[in-house]
């Protein structure tokens, strides 16, 4: 986000994200309306959640609470439960081992009792597997426990998101890519940001992805360009010894900034041969 942020147009009006995902980006933009949507519903839902709670945040962290001290999850910000034998016989991964049985029973029975419930989602989500959503076919919710806690700097994040919208003009939807454009009545000082899923690499949101869908999302981005609509695109052009070439082609046309991107995967934590870039039409 410090190498995004400099490279982001000074003054918005309407700041428009179709793949808003955890939210970061539009948390760091400074604009009078914003029109977020994600395809994934529950992390929509889940955004909703959070918006309404920011009107009572004391009651948002009684709820959270209470669920993680009935499950017995860990809670560094406010107390460490982890046993100490624990931590020195799992060194580096005693949270997974310590939250386990409290994890699967609360994924239980979310599974079958309280689907879709965004508390019981978003807590799931802080101690999940690389702290995603993921379900299976059948709809059930099927991430394993993570290496997480629920600490200091989750509860600093969740007030700082408290924060940010509390009082905002933010509308949030549940649309394909496609359907999003669609209609929708750009203005000059307006700023699309695009994160879409990566087309050449491997991470769980990128199944969602192909090659069509890449075709049609920059034929948008051209759209929005000759209507005289700022944009940014987050993209990768290789990864591990893919490279996206139609997208190489395409961003010829468009101003290109490279950034310096280090990510991390919970099965491979080996080095990552990636470029990363940001394409912007400013």
């Amino acid at each position: 986000m410090k190498q995004l942020i400099g490279l982001f147009p000074a003054e918005v009006d309407n700041f428009y994200e179709p793949f808003v995902g955890g939210g970061t980006v539009f948390l760091n933009i400074k604009a009078n309306k914003y029109f977020l949507n994600d395809i994934d519903k529950n992390l929509v839902n889940i955004h909703k959640f959070l918006i309404e709670s920011s009107k009572d945040q004391d009651k948002f962290f009684r709820d959270i609470e209470k669920i993680i001290k009935k499950y017995n999850l860990s809670r560094s910000y406010e107390e460490d439960i982890v046993p100490a034998s624990l931590k020195k016989q799992w060194k580096k991964t005693y949270f997974a081992r310590f939250n386990k049985e409290g994890y699967d029973k609360l994924r239980t029975k979310v599974n079958k009792y309280i689907k879709n419930n965004p508390l019981i989602l978003y807590i799931l989500l802080i101690y999940g597997f690389n702290r995603m959503l993921r379900f299976n076919g059948g709809g059930k919710f099927n991430l394993p426990v993570g290496n997480v806690d629920f600490n200091k700097n989750v509860v600093s994040a969740l007030n700082n998101y408290f924060d940010f919208v509390r009082g905002k003009k933010i509308t949030l939807s549940s649309k394909d890519f496609r359907s999003y454009f669609a209609n929708k009545n750009f203005s000059k000082n307006d700023f699309v940001y695009l994160d879409p899923p990566y087309l050449i690499t491997a991470s769980e949101y990128n199944k969602l992805w192909d090659r069509q869908s890449e075709v049609d999302l920059l034929g948008e981005i051209d759209a929005l360009n000759k209507k005289g609509i700022r944009f940014a695109l987050s993209n990768v052009t290789h990864y591990n010894g893919s490279k996206n070439d139609l997208l190489i082609d395409w961003m010829k046309k468009y101003k290109i900034h490279k950034i310096e991107s280090n990510y991390i995967n919970y099965h491979d934590n080996g080095k990552k041969q990636i470029k990363e870039v940001l394409i912007t039409n400013y």
